[in-house]
């Protein structure tokens, strides 16, 4: 077996801890990553978690009920990151509930819950979690094209998971350049890993 960094968990050889940029921010950070994500070298979530302090990375695709919704209680309104469902691909979900008004106007008062998969697997999570289902959701528009070189996209405006949650952020709380520092740690990341590439 090939020895691992006991910080970021990757091989040493891919180690990513030099990108680690802690970065602050208000709005609370739930990701929940599919299995077959954890141990993806080109996955962003980690170095994701690792830069935000107020965040939480749990694994998995079918949550027992009773554990994810202890994930989401508390004082904080709980709001799913997830693109605006065109009509027709809903998978038979109802529509999410609508946010209540001013719910975004106070980032303290917020966690943002991420899903960190493929477009396929954070669809199926989506599916197999009806407690995800009830939650409003935040549709990021206007995106820029993607930085995330060492994955296939079908558009470009389809961004990593650590990069969709910058623009969340950005958002949410109203400064954007406060997260620059962590997108060009990501640029760094992204280099390295097309490095190793064989």
């Amino acid at each position: 077996m090939r020895a691992h960094c006991t910080a970021c968990l990757r091989p040493l050889r891919g180690c990513l801890c030099r990108w680690v940029t802690p970065v602050q921010h208000t709005v609370d950070v739930l990701i929940l990553q599919h299995p077959q994500e954890v141990a993806q070298a080109k996955g962003s979530a980690r170095l994701l978690h690792l830069c935000l302090p107020h965040s939480r990375m749990v694994a998995g695709e079918v949550f027992d009920e009773t554990a994810l919704r202890a994930l989401l209680a508390g004082p904080r309104q709980p709001v799913l990151l997830y693109p605006d469902t065109p009509q027709g691909s809903t998978l038979g979900l109802p529509p999410p509930p609508p946010l209540a008004p001013g719910a975004l106007s106070d980032p303290a008062r917020l966690r943002l819950v991420v899903l960190d998969g493929t477009w396929r697997k954070s669809r199926k999570m989506l599916y197999c979690n009806p407690l995800l289902q009830l939650l409003p959701r935040l549709p990021l528009k206007g995106l820029p094209v993607s930085r995330y070189r060492i994955r296939k996209a079908h558009r470009a405006d389809q961004l990593s998971t650590l990069e969709a949650t910058c623009a969340a952020l950005a958002h949410l709380e109203h400064d954007p350049e406060r997260f620059e520092p962590l997108l060009a740690a990501f640029d760094g990341f992204v280099s390295q890993q097309l490095e190793l590439r064989p």
